[in-house]
């Protein structure tokens, strides 16, 4: 989305003669989201810096962060306990893990137990 006064955002850039230049703005682009048949998650149980407390961790996610919001919900609601969804994993609270495989295997994702 282009703004129309990105002229503020380039104000370290004075000129340049280079007619191939592009300014680059720092934002990285998503990953495309990949089709569910071509996922390959990852289920297992993680207590590691969470006080004992068990949660189910879902990894291996390739795609887009409103993707993965969405894919998480499914799996809170379908678990009906909370969570969330960060830096591509997205984590269930308590131990849930073969719910999750079931919920993740009957909308088409390839995924197994760890």
């Amino acid at each position: 989305m282009a703004k129309d006064n990105d002229w503020k955002d380039r104000l370290s850039v004075v000129y340049s003669t280079n007619p191939d230049y592009k300014y680059d703005t720092g934002e990285v682009e998503e990953a495309e989201t990949l089709p569910p048949a071509r996922q390959d998650l990852r289920v297992k149980l993680d207590k590691r810096h969470r006080n004992g407390k068990a949660v189910t961790l879902v990894t291996g996610f390739v795609g887009t962060a409103t993707d993965l919001k969405a894919l998480a919900k499914v799996l809170k609601s379908g678990c009906g306990v909370g969570g969330t969804d960060k830096d591509g994993e997205i984590l269930v609270q308590g131990d849930h893990r073969e719910k999750v495989l079931s919920i993740l295997l009957k909308a088409g994702y390839r995924a197994r137990i760890i």
